[in-house]
């Protein structure tokens, strides 16, 4: 008796709201049991089964009616619906390009990423190195220029067999004021011997510079398509720019810390105008006369006096060899003053 009246309450509440097919199914129950059984002679199976088909046949037309009205609103709502896509398609089209648009502004934006590491610096230089075809420095004395960067951009594009664009602006040699300034300003950060195993002086200043200069021509006479050139400025810097074709690349004092930006966004493209128009202002190297004077695979001293004799830069008469040996080290064999 229990699980019959926990049936019926199961049942109930669906019976209530499918009132019609409850009926209908209980009148073909009853109908069904009806046929089913032994002659009775007060009811005429007949015309109860005919009585019963017209009530079932009109509950059944109920259903219909019920399910149709309740259908209305939805086809309506549908119909509406598809009606207003193609405006909705082209709002969501409008949307799209408008956050397409947010995103590649906010890239633009996006001035530089700072790097944090030794070994993130390194990676940008070897990214900002990879299939370049222009490279453009601007810092004191090159240092790093001349021991990584200058080497491997040269290898890549004579392996390549392609042309390449370099242009470097560092501080003049033939000013000691501003081999001086940088010197002290190098010294004031720190006193201990930088990555390279050297304390920097205004001798030391100057001889780096030097040495830039004979890289540029040592390497522009061993390689045709190589097109370089070397402004010297007469003003100090505290950052150093590597620009290549692909990004920037802005280190300072420490070397775990420095800027990079892509090609592209607007941080990039005015520090290229930036180094365009102060190499145009710099006093330039005559790396014409590169014919003048060849040097050989390990300078000797001769050639290296000669080269500057003819370019109009005499070194310095209280330079010995060994102050000449110095600067050809500094120029071919220059140490990375950021190497482990």
């Amino acid at each position: 008796m229990t699980r019959f009246k926990a049936a019926l309450r199961r049942i109930a509440p669906w019976a209530v709201q499918n009132a019609d097919v409850a009926i209908a199914l209980g009148l073909a129950i009853v109908v069904g049991v009806l046929g089913v059984m032994p002659d009775i002679t007060w009811l005429n199976k007949g015309e109860l089964v005919n009585a019963a088909t017209l009530v079932m046949l009109a509950l059944v037309a109920t259903a219909l009616l019920r399910d149709r009205a309740r259908q209305a609103p939805v086809e309506e709502t549908i119909t509406s619906g598809l009606s207003d896509l193609p405006a909705r398609l082209a709002r969501m089209e409008q949307i799209e390009s408008l956050v397409t648009g947010t995103r590649k502004a906010l890239d633009a934006l996006q001035l530089v990423r700072v790097l944090g590491s030794k070994q993130e610096i390194a990676h940008a230089h070897a990214e900002a190195r990879k299939d370049t075809t222009r490279w453009s420095f601007k810092g004191g004395t090159g240092t790093y220029l001349r021991a990584v960067t200058l080497p491997l951009c040269v290898t890549a594009a004579r392996r390549d067999k392609r042309h390449l664009t370099v242009r470097i602006e560092v501080i003049d040699p033939t000013d000691v004021d501003v081999c001086e300034a940088y010197a002290h300003y190098r010294r004031s950060l720190s006193e201990s011997p930088d990555g390279t195993g050297e304390t920097w002086t205004t001798d030391r200043a100057r001889k780096e510079s030097y040495a830039t200069i004979l890289a540029a021509f040592w390497h522009r006479q061993r390689y045709g398509l190589l097109d370089i050139a070397v402004g010297l400025s007469s003003t100090m810097t505290t950052f150093r720019w590597d620009l290549s074709a692909t990004r920037l690349i802005m280190t300072v004092e420490d070397p775990n810390r420095a800027m990079t930006a892509l090609a592209g966004t607007f941080y990039y493209e005015n520090c290229d105008t930036e180094l365009r128009l102060s190499f145009e202002q710099a006093r330039k190297v005559p790396l014409d006369m590169y014919k003048r004077v060849p040097l050989s695979d390990e300078p000797t001293i001769e050639e290296v006096q000669e080269l500057f004799e003819k370019i109009g830069m005499p070194l310095p008469k209280s330079y010995n060899g060994r102050d000449v040996v110095d600067v050809a080290r500094k120029a071919l064999r220059a140490v990375d003053p950021y190497g482990s």
